[in-house]
């Protein structure tokens, strides 16, 4: 059954059109645009703001869900969670097991990929680690780290069914080029983080294949004037190569959140959460790899205080881009909908309001406060006032 949703702000990569019209046919955008003939039951969005979905591609879970788990019902959750935080659209997060590869967590991502609910679509696996730099593990403990095997490239692709979209690698290690090779053959997108990487290894590395970099400035070498670090090189990597951003406030400073925005650009700038289950949940105790983490004046943390992932959600993190980058709608909702979109390439269906594409859309009011969540054609979220506009 389809909906016109008439006379809304219409949003995204591509264009910012005052006042517009988006028809919905099951699970397509079927027409976008100025006063179009309308199709279904219109809805009046006039003074509103639609944009598409938000799509995550680095999070570990939210709400009080794992994604790194064994529980599928854990991620089908997490999924009817999200999407009450602007979220259409994500990769299931899986880090490391002790001593080996997490084949259990791979197969129950590949589970609820392959046995999808309602809710927002999990697109696919996000492999962080366990391919890591010890000296730049993070949150990672050491018995996950592994060195990158040919082999066991192969274990991976084999388990994730051709559902594996991303993976965090550290470039410099033993075997690195080589799984790299693979991945991008196999049309894995490859991603540099957790790395002791310098500025001419980064360089290689971009070479090689990686068009991903995992959470600029964590885990990873500091840009200074004599020894550079692996930033300067995605700076001045193609255009196709894309850099993750936290806009927390706690990951990366408000000033070197500006400094990145300008220098790699709105259109290769990916904002991510990098949250945790805690995310979403004020005060919330939970764990992260055996140990307890707190949720302490919006970030998480260990006890001694070490960072582990995030809180953030990205409705909130809409408001914190534009108020502390100083970009402006339009490059805002591309930093969180088509640069994600085309970095693990799925751009042709997801990411912008053009006819064709997935009913993905996200309904905000003039203060940018979120209003309705559409996943596929379907309502997921909405506030009481809109929930009842819909029926």
């Amino acid at each position: 059954m389809g909906f016109t949703l008439r006379g809304a702000r219409l949003v995204d990569a591509s264009t910012d059109l005052p006042a517009g019209d988006i028809i919905v046919d099951g699970e397509k955008i079927q027409s976008v645009g100025a006063t179009l003939t309308v199709a279904g039951k219109v809805i009046d969005v006039s003074g509103m703001i639609v944009t598409p979905g938000f799509i995550d591609v680095h999070t570990h879970g939210g709400g009080g869900f794992e994604l790194h788990t064994t529980k599928v019902e854990q991620i089908y959750a997490y999924s009817r969670w999200v999407a009450s935080t602007g979220v259409t659209s994500y990769l299931v997060a899986v880090v490391g097991t002790p001593n080996c590869v997490p084949v259990a967590q791979m197969e129950t991502a590949v589970q609820a990929i392959e046995h999808q609910q309602d809710g927002a679509e999990p697109l696919g696996i996000h492999l962080e680690g366990p391919y890591i730099n010890v000296k730049k593990r993070g949150a990672h403990p050491p018995e996950w780290l592994r060195i990158p095997d040919p082999e066991e490239t192969e274990e991976v692709l084999r388990v994730t069914n051709g559902h594996l979209r991303l993976v965090t690698l550290a470039p410099e290690l033993p075997g690195a080029p080589e799984m790299i090779k693979q991945l991008v053959e196999a049309q894995v997108t490859v991603s540099m983080g957790h790395t002791e990487a310098d500025y001419q290894q980064a360089k290689d590395a971009f070479a090689q294949g990686i068009t991903h970099v995992t959470h600029c400035f964590n885990a990873m070498r500091p840009m200074l004037h004599r020894e550079p670090g692996p930033l300067p090189a995605l700076f001045e990597a193609p255009k196709h190569v894309k850099g993750e951003l936290i806009p927390d406030g706690y990951h990366v400073d408000p000033a070197m959140m500006r400094v990145l925005v300008k220098l790699l650009g709105p259109d290769r700038t990916i904002i991510v959460t990098d949250a945790q289950a805690g995310a979403g949940i004020p005060d919330a105790v939970f764990e992260f790899a055996g140990q307890t983490v707190y949720a302490m004046c919006g970030a998480a943390r260990f006890k001694d205080g070490t960072l582990a992932g995030s809180i953030l959600t990205l409705d909130k993190g809409l408001h914190n881009v534009l108020e502390l980058t100083g970009v402006n709608l339009q490059e805002a909702i591309t930093m969180m909908t088509l640069n994600p979109a085309q970095s693990i390439h799925v751009d042709s269906r997801k990411g912008l309001l053009k006819t064709g594409y997935d009913a993905d859309l996200l309904l905000f009011d003039s203060s940018l406060t979120l209003q309705a969540t559409i996943c596929r054609g379907r309502i997921i979220y909405a506030t009481e006032d809109w929930r009842e506009r819909f029926l």
